[in-house]
């Protein structure tokens, strides 16, 4: 297994804070004891991994994912298998796994996790924001899945999800997203200016619109950059006008939501009016 680490730093919101994320594959190494003070999020992804930690060993296996609390000493290196080991990590402030929970900081009295859906859906996240760390994706992703593996693994109990008034709140948000569209303003923000915390918010706006806000904007960046493309513009132009990083992420979610890409459209478009 080829030795690589790669650190991305994704911000929740366009101002908010960071968080960061490592991909890893690792042969021989290993980790001097060491702490965080952060919750350390991993998924184990291939080989085996062998962790150290609260006196005794943790072996990880692909699909398996690990929750080491903040401050705890622990080390880290290959199994006995010899495949190495591969894994996706993030490191996340604590106060991001208490926004749809209650009791104070989760605790997490089994380090090893056996939760395929939300393995999958980390590491895509993972695996996604690092190409891409959009600020407003990075805001409606991670918080959302850090809470759900607060309240399905640690002690801390989770908060009513009945969300007063959900349906205004959500129409509201939407509309400050079409209208700042590049440059939405931060979940957060828009959650104190509702007087509600970020995980209502994003709960408010997923049970009304059935997509997380990210991706309402996304695919309305979509439907404004077709028009932009009928005009005659060329992608990376139209990337900057609808608020997308660049032609690249542009084209991932045009793909997404329309199957072509924005050239092959704008083409398609200009061959036909000819």
């Amino acid at each position: 297994m080829a030795e690589r680490a790669l650190w991305t730093r994704a911000r929740l919101g366009r101002c908010g804070p960071p968080l960061d994320l490592l991909t890893a594959s690792f042969d021989k190494h290993v980790y001097a004891p060491h702490a965080h003070e952060e919750y350390t999020i991993g998924v184990c992804v291939g080989g085996s991994e062998v962790i150290d930690y609260r006196g005794g060993h943790i072996r990880t296996g692909p699909g398996t994912i690990v929750v080491l609390d903040p401050g705890e000493i622990h080390t880290g290196g290959p199994g006995d298998t010899g495949d190495g080991y591969a894994y996706r990590a993030l490191y996340a402030d604590p106060a991001l796994l208490t926004e749809g929970t209650l009791g104070g900081l989760p605790y997490f009295r089994e380090p090893l996790l056996d939760d395929p859906e939300l393995t999958t859906a980390l590491r895509t996240a993972h695996t996604e924001l690092s190409v891409c760390p959009d600020p407003l994706e990075a805001e409606s992703r991670l918080p959302w899945l850090l809470t759900a593996l607060a309240r399905r693994h640690s002690t801390a109990r989770p908060v009513a999800d009945r969300i007063p008034g959900a349906h205004a709140i959500a129409l509201t948000v939407r509309d400050r997203l079409a209208d700042e569209l590049t440059t939405p303003p931060s979940l957060a923000l828009l959650a104190a200016d509702l007087g509600l915390s970020r995980y209502q918010l994003l709960r408010a706006f997923r049970t009304t619109l059935g997509v997380p806000p990210y991706a309402w904007l996304a695919q309305h960046r979509v439907a404004r950059a077709r028009g932009l493309l009928e005009s005659g513009l060329r992608p990376a132009e139209v990337a900057a006008l609808v608020g997308f990083a660049d032609q690249a992420h542009l084209t991932r979610w045009f793909r997404r939501v329309l199957g072509v890409t924005p050239a092959a459209y704008r083409n398609s478009v200009q061959d036909a009016r000819g």
